[in-house]
């Protein structure tokens, strides 16, 4: 495959991290920075991607805005198996070869298109919150003793993607760890979920990052199709509060995250 876009994987084997967020916030970022983004949902029978940009579009139609939009396309596993495979492979392929940078959104369960999803990955981003449950989406740890039993299903399905990848000739995923939907107040609780996941850094080959709070924000922003970081467009006419400045410098912390060391 000829390739000069940069692919982004947002995933996670659990439904209700906020890869849809974080994958239209990133997609926006890049759009304002002059990048050429598409976007591709792999889940889009629910669709929460698809139908935050469906939301933008319409946003801009109604109110004559000029929000800046990715090029998005939507896949289904109600179409047949191997022409979806077939057709996601195309679609990848053509579009690399046109776009700076490719975000791939996935559903929160494990399927032939969540598989497929994930050998095009330079960068995986799993969002987790700040809960034991969501940490047992990366281990099996006894919290008695502290120790760490064995990888979850999902960190054992990263380790075949690597070693997929490396079989391809890219021996490197840009593996990252973020924290979303994080509590503003600190807490036992989430020291001890951020302090297992520096821990398991170097065991599963990942990079984390505390992350984004929860924010009553971004659930409204999602009927307009908005994020954050349109706040300052001059056509919206909308005054920024400090929690959208806080939401923001989140969202660039993130995107500083994926360059790695």
């Amino acid at each position: 495959m000829t390739k000069k876009s940069h692919i982004i994987v947002v995933s996670n084997e659990k439904g209700g991290t906020g890869k849809s967020t974080i994958s239209m916030h990133l997609a926006v970022l890049l759009l304002e920075e002059g990048f050429k983004v598409a976007t591709v949902d792999v889940d889009a029978r629910q669709g929460t991607l698809s139908k935050y940009i469906e939301n933008r579009r319409r946003n801009n139609e109604k109110n004559n805005l000029n929000l800046r939009m990715p090029t998005h396309y939507g896949f289904s596993i109600d179409d047949v198996e191997q022409n979806n495979i077939e057709n996601l492979h195309k679609l990848i392929t053509e579009l690399s070869e046109i776009y700076d940078a490719i975000i791939i959104d996935t559903p929160g369960s494990k399927n032939y298109l969540f598989d497929e999803a994930h050998k095009f990955a330079d960068t995986l981003i799993t969002p987790v919150s700040d809960s034991f449950l969501d940490l047992s989406v990366i281990a099996d740890i006894d919290f008695e003793t502290q120790k760490i039993r064995n990888p979850s299903h999902y960190a054992t399905h990263i380790w075949e993607v690597k070693k997929h990848l490396a079989a391809q000739g890219k021996p490197y995923l840009n593996w990252i760890v973020v924290g979303n939907k994080i509590s503003p107040f600190q807490s036992n609780n989430q020291k001890q979920v951020f302090g297992h996941l520096k821990q398991l850094e170097k065991l599963y080959g990942f990079r984390s990052l505390v992350g984004i709070k929860d924010r009553a924000i971004y659930k409204e922003m999602f009927l307009e199709g908005l994020t954050v970081l349109d706040m300052n467009n001059e056509t919206l006419k909308m005054k920024m509060s400090m929690s959208h400045l806080a939401a923001k410098r989140e969202i660039f912390k993130l995107a500083e995250f994926i360059s790695p060391k």
